[in-house]
Parts: structure tokens; sequence; C-alpha cells
């Protein structure tokens, strides 16, 4: 039965993608955040969503929260449809720079130092362009993700993430933590989104709710001495973004790798919060 609904997935993206690539990057994102406010009200609950939301900001007016669920669908919508169109984010294809960067200079300067540092941000805006600007800004990166369920779709996805986001892509897991280690090992830093729950590791406090939260990133810091880099993405208007590179910051450790452990992915959780807060609208409720 999996099988059929897998199957019949695959038709629906694929003839999706086409309609996407016809159209135009503009128009494709447009449909896509169409098709996200109409279509994903199906596929997650409601009221899972409004719970989550009054965890996050507290009690607000249902304007404010139907303003912030219908940018959420809208926002996954576009991010859909420009799955076909990360060859032209990539090259800039349509002589148009769509993702400015702000804070650059950290960049820079990591990249001039050769020394591995571990990124982290969030299911923001398109959240893809992370790992793809870091690598097109020549920093030796390597990107963790989470294989697709279903499995006639997760072949296209790992091609098109290698391809046009970043050629180091590592699925999450016990097996990929062996090759992170490598990777670090060989100097390429860590690119990943931290907000995604885990089914192992300690609950630690997310909008003062116990959550299970990866440790990776802390994990990393300890053993490697790397700095932590928090970036934040934003869409503007349509396929157009900011990206912003917050300031590297040392880890603080003490004689307690479990307490240490503890504290840096606390901070961490305190940063992804802000960002859900300065941008509720584009982060996945």
């Amino acid at each position: 039965m999996k099988i059929i609904k897998y199957f019949f997935e695959f038709i629906s993206v694929i003839t999706l993608f086409v309609i996407f690539k016809i159209i135009g990057l503009r128009n494709a994102s447009n449909l896509g955040a169409m098709l996200g406010m109409s279509l994903g009200p199906f596929f997650r609950s409601k009221n899972l969503i409004k719970k989550n939301i009054k965890i996050g900001l507290g009690n607000i007016d249902s304007l404010k929260e139907n303003e912030i669920i219908n940018g959420m669908w809208s926002n996954i919508g576009r991010t859909f449809a420009e799955y076909v169109y990360l060859k032209d984010f990539k090259f800039n294809r349509t002589g148009i720079n769509h993702i400015k960067i702000i804070g650059g200079e950290y960049l820079e300067t990591i990249k001039e130092s050769e020394e591995p540092v571990i990124f982290f941000s969030g299911h923001f805006a398109n959240f893809e362009l992370m790992a793809m600007e870091l690598d097109k800004f020549g920093v030796k990166t390597a990107a963790i993700y989470r294989p697709l369920n279903n499995f006639f779709l997760n072949p296209i996805m790992e091609y098109l993430r290698m391809k046009y986001i970043c050629p180091n892509q590592i699925p999450k897991g016990r097996l990929g933590m062996r090759e992170i280690i490598g990777k670090v090992k060989d100097g390429y830093s860590i690119a990943l989104m931290v907000d995604q729950r885990v089914s192992e590791g300690p609950r630690t406090p997310f909008f003062n709710k116990p959550a299970h939260t990866t440790t990776i990133p802390a994990q990393l810091a300890l053993k490697y001495n790397c700095k932590l880099v928090p970036i934040s993405l934003e869409r503007k208007e349509g396929a157009n973004f900011e990206m912003t590179i917050h300031e590297p910051y040392k880890i603080e450790k003490t004689n307690s790798d479990e307490e240490d452990t503890k504290n840096i992915t606390l901070k961490i959780n305190r940063i992804i919060e802000k960002m859900i807060l300065n941008n509720p609208k584009q982060w996945i409720w």
C-alpha cells in the first residue's frame, strides 16, 4: 500500500516540476505559494500547528495566527517549486543574483583560515540555499540532510542536492556521523539544520518545552574545538533572499563534557528561537 502511495506522490511531484519549469521561476514560485496555502493544510493538522504557535509565541489574536500559518504554507510551496531552479540559483543563470549575503567578511575569514566550523540554522525560507551559498563562496563544506521516506523521490532529491547545492552530502544518522567526523578531520566545515526532531538525544528546552535535539554541533565543537556559526535566511520577495552570517563564536568548556554538551545545545536552541521570533511566517511550525 505504501509503495502505491509513494508512486503516486512521485508522479504528482514530477508533473508539478515539469509545470514549474515551463512557466519560469517567478511564476513557479507564485504558483507554489498558492498550492502551498490551498493544499498544505491537508497534509498537517491545523490544530497541531496552532498548538506549536501558541508554545512559541504565546496567545496571539486569530488574525495574526492565520497570517503566520498562511505565510508558512506559502513559503513551503515556494520552496517546493524552486527545487527545479536550483541550477539557476547556483550559477545565476537568470542574470539576477537572487541571494544577498550579509556578514560575508566572516565567511572570508573562515575560508582563509582553513579551519573547520559548524554552520547551523533552521528550516527558514528556502533552507536548501544555505549550503549552496557556502559552497559557492568557496568554503569547504559538507551538509547533513535527512533522506526522504519516499524511495522513488529520494534519488532525485539526492541528485539535486549533490549537483547544485553541495557535492558533499551526508545523511543523518549513526552511519553519517562517521562520515561527518572524517570530513571535519579533512578540514571541511559542517552545515546542518538543528530544528528537526530527532529520535535520540537528550531533551533540551525549546521555547521552554523539552524537545529531542541534535547534539552534533556540541559534540564536534567539544572534540575538535570548532567555532559555531549561526546563519539566518529570509525570503524578501518572491524568489529573492537575504542570508545573514552571524559572528562565529567559541564554546566555553568546563570539566564536564555532559554539562558542556547540554549548555552548548541549549544556547543553539535559544539562537534558533530568536530567529523564529524575528521571522515566524517563514518557519515550519
